[in-house]
């Protein structure tokens, strides 16, 4: 059994809450940004003055409605200003979010509605408050909705006309550690979401914590674009920070919008899951082939990656050096102006982002830091940082954070950021904190001498095969997404004589370009399945994956699907994490047709 405790832990003020931040940011610098908005071919900022006064308006407008201390209000949207508005404005009137997906159906909308005991609604438009009025005959409770693009926000506003400035500064200096602040359903990739229960306390504890060890790497100067969901916990986390440093967040109108906003918004720093990473540097490989550069892509790639190696390592020799500085202005250069030129460094989350493509992008200059968590604890565990960065883990704990490694394997975590349990559902609390207070992440990993964790696989993914031999399926389906052809991929073999693996094809930038390039333009996954030359493509792709592993754990058969995994098609949660239930039950066909 090994164990790490970060020390240096920052003390949690008795009154503290998460409106504290931009009360004082209000106070001491009122006209200073802290968010920001697009507008036709500009962002337009927001003042913290600004944006706590919109918070105030709006947390009058819940009083008015007769939300009281401890309600929870849902918030369904995609990412935009009004989400941070509305669910700040909810905690400002003592109130709990709770957030939903974009992307839910009816039946998620009428479970988490339901279970939460939400009195209050706000939509995005009137297709997600569609969803809403296919159950709402079943949600009484749910008194009061409004949509955004309805003039939502100013609707909310006009009821709280009779309510006392004063009333919402009493809500808020009420509000303590204890209080909850948020129930967020996890999105999952089995079962029926359950409800994170996550106090001031855990999420202002967790803040603080990652506030002291990224000083050095984040300030007040810095610009954040955001564009993750932010009914996810990861982005609400970043949304929290900015405002805690005093940074300025600029919202993205979508993760499709990226390539054209980050040169208008020109951040310093990103935040995104591994897959949006991998897009960029497939689709930047695809493009330099396309070009007939492909070659010299490549060639800069390796020494990218070569150099950082050796950096790491603590001596880039001469000759390496002088290629890297070459490929900088030839390769590099154009590659770092696509976030606009100024992103500095970037936080990996939701998923292991390959060390092969960590060290490419710190080759070219963008420094990514992988960090780990979940819902369940705030939900920042470990960290990688500018003194305390070792590429291929991620990182180490945040103060006052203690990891262990069960006898099994699984990841077991303490700390003030460990949720309060599951919201209606003391059974499956108990499954998952143990009775000495452990947290059970259900992940796999080790544990390094100087305290760096490393995620190996999911416990409950982990595959048994016919022979008895544990397979950690991550490894393989992560060197099988960093090839451009592949979107997907899926591996199987439980209870299997060998390992198998279903992949997709990425038909928005890497089977085009490929199609191209072979004379076969425009043709779909579902007209080159049997087409040899993708074969032996896709062959070398696996063949690639398979020497990370030893010859037992390796990828014998595999075949690839008609069409890609979606969101809206129920295969992907919302922040692209396969949902394998969903994808082993869907194509149940296909893998018993891989063991005929």
């Amino acid at each position: 059994m090994q164990e790490y405790t970060a020390p240096g832990e920052v003390p949690l003020p008795d009154d503290a809450n998460l409106l504290q931040p931009l009360q004082e940011h209000a106070k001491a610098t009122p006209t200073k940004p802290l968010l920001a908005y697009r507008q036709g071919d500009e962002f337009i900022d927001v003042s913290a003055s600004e944006f706590l006064d919109t918070v105030e308006r709006l947390a009058r407008g819940l009083i008015g409605l007769g939300v009281q201390p401890g309600d929870r209000v849902a918030l369904m949207s995609a990412t935009r200003i009004e989400w941070t508005y509305v669910d700040y404005a909810i905690l400002a009137a003592g109130g709990v979010t709770v957030p939903i997906y974009d992307t839910s159906s009816a039946e998620q909308v009428e479970w988490i509605i339901s279970d939460s005991g939400a009195v209050a609604a706000v939509f995005e438009n009137d297709d997600l408050k569609a969803a809403f009025d296919e159950v709402a005959s079943k949600l009484p409770e749910c008194k009061h909705t409004f949509v955004i693009d309805n003039d939502g926000v100013e609707e909310l506003a006009k009821h709280g006309d009779p309510v006392q400035p004063q009333q919402v500064a009493a809500r808020i200096s009420n509000i303590g550690p204890e209080d909850l602040a948020t129930i967020i359903y996890t999105s999952g990739t089995t079962g029926r979401p359950k409800g994170c229960m996550l106090t001031h306390g855990n999420l202002r504890w967790d803040l603080l914590q990652c506030k002291d060890i990224i000083s050095e790497m984040v300030g007040p100067d810095d610009r954040q674009l955001l564009f993750l969901p932010l009914a996810h916990s990861f982005a609400k986390i970043l949304m929290l920070v900015s405002v805690e440093i005093g940074a300025k967040v600029g919202f993205a109108t979508s993760a499709q919008h990226l390539v054209e906003e980050m040169p208008l918004f020109k951040p310093t720093f990103l935040s995104a899951v591994p897959r949006i990473f991998e897009k960029v540097y497939n689709g930047a490989r695809q493009k330099a082939t396309a070009d007939g550069k492909g070659k010299i892509f490549d060639k800069a790639a390796d020494t990218a990656i070569a150099w950082s190696e050796a950096k790491e390592r603590g001596k880039v020799p001469f000759l390496l050096g002088l290629k890297h500085a070459l490929f900088n202005k030839l390769v590099y250069s154009k590659l770092r102006a696509l976030f606009g030129g100024e992103l500095r460094l970037a936080n990996s989350g939701g998923g292991p982002l390959g060390a092969r493509l960590t060290h490419f992008f710190n080759g070219i200059g963008l420094q990514i830091y992988e960090g780990y968590g979940l819902t369940e604890t705030s939900p920042v565990l470990t960290l990688n940082r500018s003194d305390a960065w070792k590429i291929g883990s991620v990182g180490k704990p945040i103060p006052g954070t203690t990891i262990r490694i069960a006898e099994d394997g699984e990841i077991l975590a303490k700390g003030g950021q460990i949720f309060q349990g599951y919201y209606n559902n003391e059974q499956a609390t108990k499954e998952t904190i143990d009775a000495d207070g452990w947290f059970h992440t259900g992940d796999i990993g080790e544990l390094d001498s100087e305290g760096f964790v490393r995620i190996t696989g999911r416990k409950k993914e982990l595959i048994v095969t016919a022979g008895g031999k544990n397979v950690a399926p991550a490894v393989l389906e992560d060197r099988l997404r960093a090839h451009a052809l592949i979107s997907q991929a899926v591996v199987v073999g439980d209870n299997k004589p060998f390992i198998a693996a279903l992949i997709t094809l990425d038909e928005e930038q890497g089977l085009p370009a490929w199609a191209e390039l072979q004379g076969k333009p425009g043709r779909k996954a579902s007209e080159l399945a049997d087409d040899p030359d993708l074969l032996k493509e896709i062959q070398g792709a696996v063949d690639a994956a398979n020497q990370a592993v030893s010859q037992a754990e390796s990828i014998r058969k595999w075949e690839i699907l008609p069409e890609d995994f979606t969101i809206d098609g129920g295969e992907l949660t919302p922040t692209l994490k396969v949902k394998r239930n969903v994808v082993h039950g869907r194509y149940a066909d296909e893998i018993e047709r891989l063991y005929a």
